[in-house]
């Protein structure tokens, strides 16, 4: 009796602050995403608290957000794909064909940050989300290259619960070089990240000088993640936004093409050589991702492929793939079933025909696209996976009409800045 008082106390204070906070956050909708980017970028997945499930920092604010700002939006055929693959999902749950960590990942990661997505469009200036996001991944990437030039990664310190903290926490050396990994517990989710994020860079429509610096900085921290899935997404990412995003001026076309052919010169030569000095290493992992292929054939049409580790199929014994699988494609084969990954593709290919349609065409689309190849070759991992699903809900929230306000109001703001220049010179005159 003497615990029960004090342990209801602290839950209904606990309760009471998340009430104050929700209200809070949506009252101030644009400080709430600048919180909610400066815990993806900066707060390690193993930051969080046990409450039944281990709720990482960045999934319990994204959870709030959703419920602080929830509000109706127009429904796409995405949000169809979407929720059917949900229903399927808690049905493949109940019935045993999905097991349960595998559900809350799928939920948690996926789903959620995929509806905040759709939501944040419709709360916040798209203009606003691309500049925080911008800006955010700006110094994520000069903190980065700090990490490299240092060998020091801070984040690595902040504590954590097993085996979580200890699975995310060990800093990874290539060719002689300790590869940055910022927050995102892993090189390769890093360099995903700031690839999506090269985008929004793009179309936030600063000044030159800055816009060029900011892509410098995030390209040079790509690189020196050493992830050859992070430099292809880059590059694939970059070149369609500055040739496919509307409002980008053509001095920043010219130039970002210009310096990102001299940079070239000097990039390629250094990522050969670590990649050549790593050797087996790298040689050994890309391999891996061919091996995997071997997989497909315990795919079911719906659920999980079961205890497949066991099984030999050819020469391959399965085992040899159950730590880790660096194929987000044939984990959702594996864990969801032929059927549920294909209403997921689907959800992605709306963004990508969105993409393709001018109208349709906005950062967060062309984020998406460009990381398609990478989800052949590297996990949903960390932040990555919430970053990459929040994007996807975002692209389809953008839509025209959203975009179309947001340049009303930039171009009244710039004319009502150049009539007050203009006012200005005549006073002084």
């Amino acid at each position: 009796m003497t615990t029960v008082a004090p342990t209801a106390l602290l839950a209904l204070g606990a309760l009471a602050s998340v009430v104050v906070a929700a209200f809070l956050l949506r009252a101030m909708p644009r400080a709430a995403f600048v919180a909610w980017t400066l815990v993806l970028f900066f707060v390690p997945i193993w930051v969080g608290a046990n409450a039944g499930v281990f709720w990482s920092a960045i999934t319990a604010l994204t959870i709030l957000l959703l419920a602080a700002h929830w509000t109706r939006v127009p429904l796409r055929p995405a949000d169809g794909w979407m929720a059917v693959f949900t229903a399927l999902l808690i049905g493949l749950f109940l019935l045993r064909g999905v097991t349960y960590p595998s559900m809350l990942t799928a939920v948690l990661e996926w789903v959620i940050p995929y509806a905040w997505g759709r939501i944040a469009c419709s709360r916040i200036s798209t203009m606003w989300i691309t500049r925080t996001i911008a800006l955010t991944a700006t110094v994520a990437a000069g903190l980065a290259l700090l990490e490299f030039a240092t060998s020091f990664n801070p984040f690595v310190l902040i504590p954590g619960p097993d085996p979580l903290h200890s699975a995310w926490d060990d800093l990874q050396p290539r060719g002689g070089f300790l590869r940055a990994e910022g927050a995102f517990g892993h090189s390769i989710a890093l360099g995903a990240a700031l690839a999506m994020s090269s985008a929004f860079v793009v179309a936030a429509r600063w000044r030159l000088i800055p816009a060029v610096m900011s892509i410098a900085l995030i390209v040079s921290a790509t690189v020196v993640t050493f992830s050859r899935a992070g430099l292809i997404t880059l590059l694939i990412t970059l070149v369609l936004s500055i040739f496919l995003l509307p409002g980008v001026s053509a001095r920043l076309r010219a130039t970002v093409a210009a310096v990102g052919a001299i940079g070239a010169l000097v990039i390629f030569p250094l990522v050969d050589s670590v990649l050549g000095a790593a050797g087996e290493e790298a040689a050994g992992s890309a391999g891996y991702r061919t091996d995997l292929l071997v997989l497909i054939q315990q795919v079911r049409p719906f659920g999980s492929s079961g205890d497949w580790t066991s099984l030999v199929a050819g020469d391959f014994y399965l085992g040899y793939f159950a730590r880790s699988i660096d194929n987000a494609l044939m984990l959702m084969l594996l864990r969801y079933g032929a059927v549920p990954t294909l209403l997921l593709l689907a959800t992605i290919a709306c963004v990508a025909l969105l993409a393709v349609r001018r109208a349709g065409r906005s950062p967060a689309a062309l984020a998406v696209v460009g990381q398609l190849p990478s989800l052949v070759v590297v996990a949903l991992i960390t932040q990555y996976g919430t970053f990459l699903w929040f994007c996807v809900g975002l692209a389809i929230g953008w839509g025209p009409v959203r975009r179309a306000a947001d340049d009303a109001v930039e171009s009244r703001s710039r004319t009502e800045v150049g009539h007050g220049n203009k006012r200005t010179r005549i006073h002084h005159g």
